[in-house]
């Protein structure tokens, strides 16, 4: 009765209307009515006092944050930083993410050299030199890594601005698996 008419046959196209919204979505439930009534009138109504004020404003941050984490855990592009954001850094990611590096031993491999160095005397010597060739494997893999991460980026995205896009890797590819953020979402040889 209200809908639009086609000008082939005079039908109504509201089911036409109704399939196009549900094929992008919104990406979140419909509230129902009490919560978003609800909602309305916590917008409307002012806060009384600056302890409400404030107590409004830790609810809110606090909101904001839960869903910056929530983005962190699982790779939501709308909710993560500006420096994660983007198709070229999120093929960044899982391209560091699918290759082992050796930064990403550092800290164990450091611990493990500060410890043998310090009980044994004669091998203390020699931790420099141990020092010195983790450090030229991590540089030596920081090169491979930029490499093919520019490779796989010039393939992909042509026209993609790359600066940063070096470092961004080599501190992704450094850190621990497990304290990277955003968390990793493929696994070990997981074709990019």
């Amino acid at each position: 009765m209200f809908g639009r008419r086609t000008a082939s046959t005079g039908s109504t196209a509201v089911s036409v209307d109704t399939e196009q919204s549900k094929i992008g979505g919104k990406g979140r439930a419909t509230p129902t009515r009490k919560e978003a009534e609800a909602a309305r009138k916590q917008r409307l109504t002012p806060p009384k006092g600056r302890k409400q004020l404030a107590a409004r404003q830790r609810e809110q941050t606090k909101a904001s944050r839960a869903q910056v984490r929530a983005a962190m855990e699982t790779g939501d592009d709308r909710y993560l930083p500006a420096r994660d954001r983007g198709p070229v850094r999120k093929f960044v990611r899982d391209y560091v993410d699918s290759r082992r590096t050796v930064g990403q031993y550092l800290l164990p491999a450091f611990f493990v050299i500060f410890v043998v160095a310090s009980l044994a005397r004669e091998i203390a010597a020699y931790s420099t030199y141990v020092w010195f060739a983790v450090i030229a494997l991590m540089i030596t893999d920081a090169v491979r890594l930029t490499r093919g991460v520019k490779a796989g980026i010039h393939e992909r995205f042509p026209d993609a601005e790359t600066k940063g896009i070096s470092l961004y890797a080599v501190m992704r590819g450094w850190q621990m698996r497990r304290l990277r953020l955003p968390k990793p979402q493929v696994t070990y040889g997981a074709k990019i």
